[in-house]
């Protein structure tokens, strides 16, 4: 029987027995009158609730269907678009606008940063001490693995619970190779080896490491004591030699003073002593020159012994000395008495 014939003979069937004669003689002629909506949902003057659960279920159903078999999908940033068909993977699409068929489904798979946490992770070091640290990792599905990863391992991206189990195998494996000390001296150093370790352990899994940052570095309380006391005494040994460079110091200050004061002086001695012989230098130079002038022209000794005579008669007042000393030359006595002028002789009368 046709399908159009049956859907006839169902819509005839289930009129409503209020329906005018004319529309039950030929049902197709109930599809091409128009309606409104009190002639379609009343009957009687009685609201039809079957007709409009019936319109409400036939509208539902158009949507779902349209909203199941709509072509058109967006891949958002940071993302990567898994096409699936009956469960098999078909194919991996990047961020934009996906035109799907019916048939096939889209899911969407983070390749965005995800972070994985982990506790109390716990090692030994080289030298047997046990060390327990937090850990958090910061990770992100390869790209080129999208395909890979959510076939075997997740269908979001979140691998978290592989990343915790492998930070702890890494961290055990690198603190293996330090020891205590180390680990706190060269705490940069042993995050990067982790890293690399991790690094090695995700790629099995399609993740990729971005960074680590490690927290809380703590050890055995008998060790931590034991750190502190050793601390204490380099504190003071530091303390110690830093008063003994002090004291050196100073001293070294005061040699090295002491040493320009003695130089100063010691230069200053030898700057007298330079000019004083310069001077006798000079003077014996001098008298070498007035002895070879001497030596040549014995006249200038008697016109040196004039010119000093003649200054003594300048300067003398026409006294005598008072006072004569031991080989001083007595010239003339001094009585005491200043010499008369002398008076012109004059004629006597028995001299005439």
């Amino acid at each position: 029987m046709p399908f159009g014939k049956i859907i006839m003979l169902s819509l005839q069937a289930r009129q409503p027995e209020g329906l005018p004669v004319q529309l039950r003689a030929d049902p197709r002629r109930f599809w091409e009158r128009p309606m409104n909506f009190a002639q379609r949902y009343t009957t009687g003057g009685q609201f039809n609730g079957l007709a409009a659960t019936r319109d409400g279920v036939i509208g539902a159903v158009i949507l779902f269907v349209l909203m199941s078999c709509w072509p058109f999908r967006t891949v958002p940033t940071g993302s990567r678009g898994v096409i699936t068909q009956f469960g098999a993977i078909k194919g991996i699409q990047s961020e934009g606008l996906v035109i799907l068929a019916p048939w096939e489904k889209l899911a969407l798979f983070s390749i965005r940063a995800e972070t994985a946490t982990i506790e109390r992770a716990d090692g030994s070091t080289a030298d047997t001490q046990p060390v327990v640290v937090s850990l958090t990792v910061r990770y992100s599905v390869k790209p080129d693995k999208v395909a890979e990863v959510y076939e075997k391992y997740s269908h979001d991206g979140d691998l978290s619970s592989y990343v915790q189990t492998a930070s702890q195998e890494a961290f055990k494996a690198v603190t293996a190779r330090y020891t205590a000390p180390d680990l706190i001296a060269k705490r940069q150093t042993v995050s990067t080896d982790i890293a690399i370790a991790l690094s090695q352990k995700l790629a099995m899994y399609g993740a990729q490491v971005i960074n680590i940052d490690m927290r809380n570095f703590s050890f055995s309380q008998d060790y931590m004591n034991a750190i502190s006391a050793k601390v204490t005494q380099e504190q003071l040994r530091l303390g110690a030699e830093n008063k003994l460079k002090t004291v050196e110091a100073e001293q070294k200050q005061k040699v090295a003073i002491a040493e320009a004061e003695a130089n100063a002086l010691r230069a200053e001695s030898d700057g007298k002593a330079y000019a004083n012989l310069t001077i006798a230098k000079a003077t014996a130079e001098a008298l070498r020159v007035q002895n070879a002038a001497l030596a040549q022209n014995r006249d200038v000794l008697e016109l040196r012994r004039i010119e000093v005579e003649m200054t003594k008669a300048g300067r003398w007042d026409g006294k005598l000395p008072e006072h004569i000393y031991a080989s001083a030359p007595i010239p003339y006595f001094n009585t005491g008495k200043e010499l008369a002028p002398a008076r012109p002789a004059t004629r006597t009368a028995g001299a005439q």
